[in-house]
C-alpha cells in the first residue's frame, strides 16, 4: 500500500499557465465584478453576461497548457496514492497527468441545468441563451458560485482525514469552506506549504514551508520527498 498524499491547490498554480486568479485586486476577475458573473444574483440579473464570461474562460483554459507544477504533482503518483483537491475550474491537473482530481468549485468543461444540478453534461464550445437541459432548464456553467453550497466538501474532508502527507499549493486559505479543510488532517501529518506568500498556517504542526511560486516550489517538494 502506498502512503496517501493529499494536495489542495488554488489559483496560484494555474496563474503560471497564464490563467488569471479568481480574486485579483479590487474584487475583479478579468475586469468584471465577481458578483456580477459568479453569483446566483448576477445570473438572474443578466444570464447572457454570465454565459459570455464563462465562454471566454473556457476558451482561455483550452489554450492554456499545464505547467511544471501540474506535471510535478502528477509524478507523485509514482510513490504515493495521490488525491488532488483543487479550487480551480480548469482541467490542467488532468492534462498534466494526475489521475484522481476532485474539483471543489466545479469544472469549466461541464454545464448543467439551472433547475437541477443532477442534469450535467460535458461542454467544449459556448453555452448560449436558449440552450436547455433535458429537464427544460436553461444550461449554465457547472461552477459553484458565491452563495451556493459546495457539494464536494464532504468528500474532500473525507480525503483530508485519510491523508498521511498533505501538500498545499498556490492558495491563500481565504476562501471558505475550502480553507477549513486543513483542519480535518490527522494529528502529526506532515504539511508541505508552497506559495509565493505563505498563508496563515502557523497554528499547525509539522510544517515544511516552501515560499516559492508553484513551479519551483513543487520541484523543491519532489526533491524533499525523493520523487
Amino acid at each position: 500500500m502506498k502512503p496517501r498524499l493529499v494536495v489542495l491547490t488554488g489559483a496560484g498554480i494555474s496563474a503560471e499557465s497564464g490563467l488569471r486568479t479568481f480574486r485579483d485586486t479590487d474584487g475583479l476577475w478579468e475586469g468584471y465584478d465577481i458578483y456580477e458573473v459568479a453569483s446566483p444574483i448576477g445570473w438572474n440579473k443578466n444570464p447572457a453576461l454570465v454565459l459570455d464570461f464563462y465562454n471566454m474562460r473556457r476558451r482561455d483554459v483550452r489554450t492554456a497548457l499545464p505547467n511544471a507544477a501540474h506535471k510535478g504533482l502528477a509524478r507523485l503518483e509514482e510513490k504515493y496514492e495521490v488525491c488532488i483537491i483543487t479550487q480551480n475550474i480548469d482541467d490542467l491537473h488532468e492534462r498534466g497527468g494526475s489521475s484522481n482530481v476532485l474539483h471543489l468549485h466545479g469544472e469549466i468543461f461541464k454545464m448543467r441545468s439551472e433547475r437541477d444540478p443532477r442534469f450535467t453534461y460535458p461542454v467544449e464550445g459556448d453555452i448560449q441563451l436558449g440552450d436547455t437541459a433535458s429537464d427544460g432548464g436553461q444550461l449554465r456553467p457547472h461552477i459553484v458560485w458565491f452563495g451556493e453550497e459546495v457539494p464536494m466538501i464532504p468528500r474532500a474532508a473525507s480525503e483530508m482525514a485519510r491523508a498521511d502527507i498533505f501538500v498545499l499549493v498556490g492558495t491563500s486559505l481565504n476562501v471558505y469552506p475550502a480553507a477549513g479543510l486543513i483542519d480535518y488532517l490527522k494529528e502529526g501529518v506532515p504539511k508541505y506549504i508552497i506559495d509565493k506568500k505563505i498563508p496563515p498556517v502557523n497554528h499547525h504542526s509539522q510544517l515544511h514551508l516552501i515560499e516559492q511560486p508553484a513551479t519551483t516550489g513543487v520541484a523543491a517538494l519532489l526533491e524533499l520527498l525523493n520523487v
